[in-house]
């Protein structure tokens, strides 16, 4: 709260690269949406990575860990005025910055009311914030799970509050190791959002625990931390900034593998969907998929952009979506 609500006041107070990898390049309707957003919420913005999924019209989103707000106001545009989005943080100023700007917003974007709230909150105590189950078609966080010392209780929180079928869509910063004591009780290292990264086998094993499906990498960036003393603390550890995907997907659906065949209605990826590292669906293409990636598409906001079928999957796609 210190570092984040005092500390720094712009990006340029970050002292390590951390959160300034750029995981792929943004769509133009990204783009345009980032034009409309105030400068002061731009301005103290501290996330990695890319966020926004697709399919989002009319849906309602939960931002973890969203500092001055940029994210959520990016998205207002993106789900429209009859969708809402959500923002918890649990630093005071952060959220005061982002509740600031709500009227020039909703002005700026042309909406009669507001579609954003912001709390302020810890997400892994999402029921104290007042958040109900079941009540949140995804939950979105740019880089701050780190931040949480329970990683287990935030997706647990996550799985609570999302609808069957919703996903977990998040960028976060993980080790290729288990950190040691030094570098996990290093104040700044903690605050850049380095001392705090999750071992990345740990997500896998967290995730299933929790209940959601296999992760699904979406992209994966290395960081260079760019500071020679940090870098020395750090030893031999390496870093990397990573989008993964999860979904809550119930019991009692798809069983085997099948077929699946795109039929390009989502605006902005109408003749491909790059889903994650391992699938990109092009519009009429029929693709070979596993169970769990059936049962994820079948269960989710994506079903009716799919025709599905059972069918022998080849042995890539037996693989499924982790990576």
């Amino acid at each position: 709260q210190d570092y984040y609500g005092k500390e720094l006041q712009k990006s340029e107070d970050l002292k390590t690269n951390a959160c300034i990898t750029s995981s792929r390049p943004l769509s133009k309707v990204v783009r345009d949406a980032l034009e409309h957003i105030h400068e002061e919420v731009v301005a103290r913005y501290y996330g990695c990575g890319l966020v926004i999924p697709e399919c989002l019209s009319s849906c309602r989103i939960l931002d973890l860990g969203c500092g001055s707000g940029r994210d959520c106001y990016l998205l207002s545009q993106l789900v429209g005025e009859q969708g809402h989005v959500t923002g918890v943080d649990m630093t005071e100023g952060q959220v005061e910055v982002a509740k600031k700007h709500i009227a020039y917003h909703m002005d700026k974007f042309g909406y009669r009311k507001p579609n954003v709230e912001f709390i302020h909150g810890y997400m892994e105590k999402l029921g104290d914030a007042g958040l109900a189950d079941e009540s949140y078609d995804i939950v979105i966080s740019n880089c701050v799970i780190n931040l949480a010392p329970d990683k287990r209780a935030v997706l647990r929180e996550a799985f609570r509050v999302l609808k069957p079928g919703g996903e977990m869509y998040f960028s976060d910063i993980y080790t290729d190791q288990p950190l040691s004591e030094t570098i996990r009780k290093h104040r700044v290292l903690w605050g850049e959002c380095l001392a705090g990264a999750l071992y990345w086998r740990d997500l896998y094993s967290i995730a299933e625990e929790v209940g959601f499906s296999s992760p699904c990498l979406v992209t994966a960036s290395p960081i260079t931390v760019g500071n020679k003393e940090l870098e020395g603390i750090i030893g031999d550890c390496r870093f990397v900034s990573a989008t993964f995907r999860l979904f809550k997907v119930l019991g009692g659906g798809w069983t085997g593998p099948g077929q699946v065949i795109y039929n390009g209605r989502i605006v902005g990826h109408e003749r491909e969907l790059v889903f994650d590292a391992n699938f990109t669906f092009k519009e009429g293409e029929v693709v070979d998929v596993d169970a769990e990636m059936a049962a994820i598409l079948q269960s989710s906001r994506f079903a009716d952009k799919f025709l599905i079928r059972a069918g022998r999957a080849n042995a890539a796609a037996l693989q499924g979506c982790c990576c």
